[in-house]
Parts: structure tokens; C-alpha cells; sequence
């Protein structure tokens, strides 16, 4: 089987996977990555750039080599390279556990009870919720769920049409270390600055992406793509930024503005300002932008495998001419 074949069975197979099984509630193999690479933290940690770059390197050199090494175990056998692609696949994307914390975020808004939202939003981003109201809450989750679907699924599929498993591993390697240590905190503010730039760089193809797929599958694809080119470039970070603003004119509604990250306020620039209204708790813009991400998974789905497929055809076309 063609490696184009085993990459569009194995993704598809795998986010339908994620869809009905959601991430395992014990033993995520991402949550053993993250325990591994505070080992080694453990082990390099100095207020130096030099030693971050080496625990990048060595984390996420480690997880693409994995996948390497079990791609290269199995390739002679086309069923178990597409069973490895899905396995991969579905342990690396995160769509249904996005979307599920999202919603009980929306459904104890829509209940009146905020401290209830309050305590279930540091399940999805690391917002302080003691410094949000509950229409406050509410943006914090749209801005979420439309940042994730980047980084939880579109980036995911596109390195994997990229390279295969050894992509798809080290992508979420690489956006796990950014979350951990890639923060402007004291301890990390050097030692995790390859880990961000990292991440930065590897996410950039997959927040176009995701930016292109939200002007197809929102509502107001006009509106997308004018609060992208009008706003995207004024948010501090270069990914976030396209993804952010895009599902902000899609949506119709304000993004950005002040927020708090433990007890550190940040003033961003609103996104989607001269259009769109206020996000509000129980007004059912959070569903929205949850099925919104939906449609852009699947969406990338097809583009990334149509790619690969592709691309692979090109290849072996060449070789035979």
C-alpha cells in the first residue's frame, strides 16, 4: 500500500477514533511524555538557553524517533502501518476533549452557575478564573477552543501528511514542551525559549491552515478573512493570531482584550473589533465555535491527506517516468 493510502486510512481512522473514544482518562501517552520530559528537566535545568535547546532537542528528537523507529518496524505490512497511523493519530489529536470540556464550560454558563464554569475552565486553558466574569469566561473559551483547533488537530494532521508518524509524534512533543516550559516565567523565561520558538515554527503551516479552513466553514467567510487581515498581525503571538481573528469574523464576535495568566494582566488588541459583538455567557457562541472546530478538523483531514496522496503520486510518477 502506497504510504499516501496508509497516512489518509490511518488519520481518518484515527480523529474517528478521537470522535467516539475521546483521550483515555488513564495512561494518555501524552501525559507519559510530559512526566519523561520533566525528568529531564530535572536533570538539565539551568537558567541558560543552551541547556532548554538540549531539552528540546532531546524530548522531541526523542518522540519523532520513536515514531521512526515503529514506523520503519511495521512497513512491510500495510495493515499494521495504518493501524500504527490511527493509533498515532488518535493519540496525538485532541478535538473530542476539546470539545467536551468547552461544553461543560457553556453548560454551567447556561445554568446561571459561575463558580461551577470558574472551576472547570483550568481544565481547558490557563486563564485565573477568579479574575473573569462569566461573560468573560465565555470569550476565554471561544478564544480556547478556536487556539486549540490549531494546535490539538490541524497542525497534528498536516505534520503528519509532512512525515508520516514520526511527524505527528513530534508535532504534539513539540507543542507539550511549549505549554510546559515555553512560558515568560523567571524559571523559564531562557530556558524555555527554544521550546516556544520551536513551536512557533511548527505551528505556523497548520494556524494558516486552520485560518483558510474557518473562512470555509464559518458562517461569514468575508468577515473571517477581513478580521484575519486586519487584525491577525496585532496579536502577541505570530499562530494564535491568524486562528484567533478568522474564527472572530466567522463568528461575528469580539476576541482579545485584557486577560490574566496568574495574576500577570495582559492587555491584547481586540480582534474582529469594528465587526462583531461581545462574546456572552448562554448566548450559544460557545456551541458555535465548537462546531466550528469540528468542521475545520474534518476539513484538514481531507486537505491533508488529499496532499499526501498527492504528493506521493507526483513522487512515484517521477521515479517511473
Amino acid at each position: 500500500m502506497r504510504a499516501g493510502r496508509v497516512f489518509a486510512y490511518g488519520a481518518a481512522a484515527g480523529l474517528l477514533g478521537d470522535l467516539l473514544l475521546g483521550d483515555p482518562r488513564r495512561g494518555h501517552p501524552v501525559a507519559a511524555f510530559g512526566r519523561a520530559a520533566s525528568a529531564v528537566e530535572q536533570v538539565l535545568w539551568r537558567d541558560h538557553r543552551g541547556r532548554g535547546a538540549l531539552h528540546t532537542a532531546v524530548c522531541a528528537g526523542g518522540a519523532a524517533a520513536l515514531g521512526l523507529a515503529a514506523s520503519r518496524a511495521v512497513r512491510r505490512s500495510p495493515a499494521a502501518s495504518v493501524a500504527l497511523t490511527a493509533a498515532a493519530t488518535w493519540t496525538v489529536v485532541g478535538g473530542t476533549s476539546l470539545a467536551r470540556e468547552a461544553g461543560a464550560v457553556g453548560r454551567a454558563l447556561d445554568a446561571g452557575d459561575v463558580e461551577a464554569a470558574r472551576a472547570r475552565l483550568p481544565h481547558l486553558c490557563g486563564r485565573d478564573p477568579q479574575a473573569l466574569d462569566a461573560d468573560g469566561i465565555a470569550r476565554a473559551v471561544v478564544e480556547s477552543v478556536a487556539e486549540n483547533t490549531s494546535d490539538a488537530v490541524v497542525g497534528a494532521l498536516v505534520w503528519g501528511a509532512v512525515a508520516g508518524v514520526p511527524g505527528l509524534l513530534g508535532f504534539r512533543a513539540v507543542n507539550t514542551l511549549d505549554a510546559m516550559v515555553g512560558h515568560k516565567s523567571p524559571r523559564y523565561r531562557r530556558y524555555g525559549w527554544a521550546s516556544a520558538r520551536l513551536d512557533d515554527l511548527a505551528g505556523w503551516p497548520g494556524a494558516r491552515l486552520t485560518a483558510v479552513l474557518t473562512t470555509v466553514a464559518g458562517g461569514d467567510p468575508r468577515g473571517a478573512v477581513r478580521a484575519w487581515r486586519a487584525d491577525a498581525a496585532r496579536h502577541p503571538s505570530p499562530n494564535a493570531g491568524p486562528v484567533e481573528a478568522s474564527f472572530a469574523g466567522a463568528l461575528g464576535v469580539r476576541l482579545g482584550g485584557t486577560l490574566s495568566y496568574g495574576g500577570r494582566v495582559e492587555h491584547r488588541p481586540v480582534l474582529n473589533g469594528a465587526a462583531g459583538r461581545p462574546v456572552r455567557a448562554g448566548s450559544g457562541d460557545i456551541g458555535r465555535a465548537v462546531r466550528l472546530s469540528r468542521r475545520v478538523g474534518w476539513l484538514a483531514l481531507g486537505v491533508c491527506a488529499g496532499a499526501r496522496l498527492l504528493a506521493h503520486g507526483i513522487v512515484t510518477k517521477g521515479r517511473t517516468s
